[in-house]
This record gives structure tokens, C-alpha cells and sequence, in this order.
């Protein structure tokens, strides 16, 4: 489980981040483990997603391989539109359509937020979880 920001799955060292204290969508990569974590802030909205997008493609340790998890456990409003959704989905994710892809989310905003990608990628590639725990355990599957 990433705790404080530092990636500590299986014993992994820390991580080389892609994050910029002051904006509220942060990103952890994880090279040894092929992950990256990405952690919202009190409100989501296409700008903060791009601005981080952008930090994690600049990343020399970021693949598009890599499997994601995405915290949506501090998100209480997602300000995007469904244009906007299909805009990440088609021109922004830095990801490849065979990533795996798992989004903790334990309240009906979170998970309309955590569907959007699900609807739009390979099914059995996303998945919506309650837990930060269950999301690991099937990324690291």
C-alpha cells in the first residue's frame, strides 16, 4: 500500500515522483513495480488531470505499460463533463489500452467518477474497487 506518498508495495523502494506540492492531483511512479499512483484532491476537474498528465509523461520513469491506481478517497466533487471524460480517454491518457487500471472508490461520487474510465477502455483492463487493499491485491495479480 502507498502510504504518505511513498510507494511501498512489496518492499519497494521509493519511488520516483511526478508531483507538484501545491496542485491537487498527485502522481507517484513506481518503475520496479510498473505502477503508477495517482491521488485527487477535494475536487477533480480536466485541468488538473491534464497539468497531471503532463508531469507524468515528462517522468523518465513513466511507461505506458505501467498499471495505475487511481485514490479517488479525498475527491468530493468531480467537475467534468461527459465531453470531457471521452477528451481523457482519447487524448490525454497517457496510458495504453492494455494497462491495468484500478480505481478505489467508496461513495457514489467516486464511483461515477471511477466509470466513466471503465466504459471507456477494455473492460477486464478496469476495475472499481472499495478499497485501496483490494485494488493492489488485483493490480499486483
Amino acid at each position: 500500500m502507498w502510504q504518505d506518498k511513498g510507494l511501498h508495495l512489496g518492499g519497494s523502494p521509493p519511488p520516483r515522483r511526478a508531483h507538484q506540492p501545491s496542485l491537487p492531483v498527485e502522481c507517484v511512479v513506481g518503475p520496479d513495480r510498473e505502477l503508477v499512483l495517482v491521488k485527487g484532491g477535494k475536487k477533480l476537474t480536466v485541468e488538473q488531470v491534464e497539468r497531471s498528465t503532463v508531469r507524468l509523461r515528462s517522468n523518465l520513469s513513466f511507461r505506458p505499460s505501467f498499471s495505475e491506481i487511481v485514490d479517488l478517497s479525498e475527491v468530493e466533487e468531480v467537475d467534468l463533463k461527459a465531453d470531457e471524460f471521452l477528451k481523457l480517454a482519447d487524448q490525454i491518457d497517457p496510458f495504453s489500452t492494455t494497462a491495468k487500471r484500478a480505481f478505489p472508490a467508496r461513495t457514489s461520487v467516486r464511483n461515477h467518477a471511477a466509470r466513466m474510465p471503465e466504459m471507456l477502455r477494455p473492460p477486464s483492463n478496469v476495475e472499481i474497487f472499495s478499497t485501496l487493499n483490494q485494488a493492489e491485491r488485483w493490480i499486483l495479480t
